[in-house]
């Protein structure tokens, strides 16, 4: 085994891993993503404790133009997100100035090295295998819906557009699926060049489409880049040996600290549960959220596409250039998208009695905004909604569109000899 950090580092080479070991390691601490198990119950009260802290920074010390609200949720590129980054790099800043005064003596820091790479490696490695394990099972990128097969493009967000490209293709899934669960063999030091070298692929691909797309993990997926680039660091020499100068190359195992032969059975056995849970526990949870809203959940009952063919306001027909509501689409009976004449929509959540045949339409941003009606579906298709808005009766008579075979982009299915492009 080859210990390449046993000699004495340079200056600035201490100086540099001080910064990176405060930085990344307050980095992880705080930005865990589910990939250490068990991570939020020690991170809740320091979780707290920042949601009151940080707006405050925000309010007296950086005089940001808005109150910040908002934190890391469906969004990990908030305000919140960028000053707690910012706060981490000064803390980085200031605690490698004062290690560098207080610790003159260290020659070298290989020990330390060694804990460093391993907290970041399994952060790497155990936070791709989670999001590995959601392309394989299609969970995070789900099948284009009837919400998105019936936007059109120009509509979409970028964002928006990037997801059904990527959820039209399971194949693409399993593809991006096995490339980052390959980052599993960053937690094994004899594989751990080899996983960050195609981990480094990986991350730079998903940061590209954050970028490029509007996708807010801009934050978290450019960290995943340089963590990866920073455990390549070590066999840096020897890797531009290799694919550079054509020279011959030998890659180096970072050193292991001397541990009794018990240590070494417990970490074995600690690092087999580790893997063991990583893959288990997000299986199980990734199998859940495909029965939940995945390729396994169940359509809705009232499940389509419903084209507006009279809308009856009080005692007021309106014709069909004058409709208030255009189409009505509900993939489960949860939540429908309502489409206007005028193209804007509108969603609302549903609560469905089937029972009795009735339907509540309620506006999640209004709690003030509901409406109810009782429905009915005839042989035909015909589906009617009666109700009373305002002491005014209101009824709306629907086609259901048959959904079946009904968009080119579902039912183009895969060919291997095409005579020309099928390009629509």
């Amino acid at each position: 085994m080859i210990d390449v950090l046993a000699e004495p580092w340079p200056l600035a080479k201490k100086i540099i891993f001080r910064f990176a070991f405060v930085y990344f390691g307050l980095f992880i601490v705080v930005n865990n993503y589910e990939a250490y198990p068990f991570w939020e119950y020690v991170s809740e009260p320091f979780a707290d404790l920042s949601h009151k802290f940080i707006p405050w920074i925000g309010k007296n010390i950086l005089r940001l133009p808005r109150e910040i609200t908002e934190f890391t949720a469906g969004s990990s590129d908030t305000t919140y997100d960028y000053v707690v980054l910012l706060m981490i790099f000064l803390a980085a800043i200031l605690s490698a100035i004062a290690w560098s005064i207080l610790d003159r003596r260290s020659g070298n820091y290989s020990k330390l090295y060694y804990w460093f790479t391993l907290f970041i490696r399994f952060y790497v490695g155990l936070l791709l295998i989670n999001y590995g394990l959601y392309k394989l099972f299609k969970v995070q990128f789900p099948y284009p819906n009837i919400y998105r097969l019936n936007q059109t493009y120009g509509s979409s967000s970028p964002m928006s557009l990037a997801w059904t490209f990527l959820g039209f293709s399971y194949g693409y899934n399993l593809f991006m699926g096995v490339a980052e669960v390959a980052a599993v063999l960053l937690l094994f030091r004899r594989t751990l060049t080899f996983g960050a070298i195609i981990t480094l692929m990986t991350t730079l691909n998903v940061t590209a489409i954050n970028y490029f797309y509007d996708v807010p993990v801009k934050i978290l997926s450019t960290h995943l880049v340089l963590m990866t680039f920073m455990l390549l660091l070590h066999d840096r020499d020897a890797l531009w040996k290799f694919f550079f100068s054509g020279e011959s190359a030998r890659l180096s195992i970072i050193k292991r600290p001397d541990f009794s032969r018990r240590s070494r059975i417990v970490g074995l056995l600690l690092k087999g549960l580790i893997i063991a849970y990583a893959f288990v526990a997000h299986s199980i949870q990734c199998i859940s959220d495909m029965k939940a809203y995945g390729m396994l959940a169940p359509k809705g009952k009232l499940f389509g596409v419903y084209q507006v063919k009279s809308f009856q306001f009080g005692s007021d027909t309106l014709g069909q250039n004058a409709m208030r509501w255009k189409a009505m689409y509900i993939q489960q009976d949860t939540y429908a998208k309502i489409e206007t004449t005028n193209d804007s929509t509108a969603w609302y959540k549903l609560e469905l009695d089937s029972i009795n045949h009735s339907i509540r339409f309620k506006n999640p941003n209004d709690t003030s905004e509901a409406y109810h009606f009782r429905y009915s579906l005839s042989s035909q298709n015909i589906f009617s909604l009666r109700g009373t808005v305002k002491e005014d009766s209101i009824r709306i008579l629907f086609q259901r569109v048959n959904e079946e075979n009904a968009y080119n982009l579902t039912d183009r299915g895969f060919h291997w000899i095409n005579e020309t492009p099928y390009m629509r």
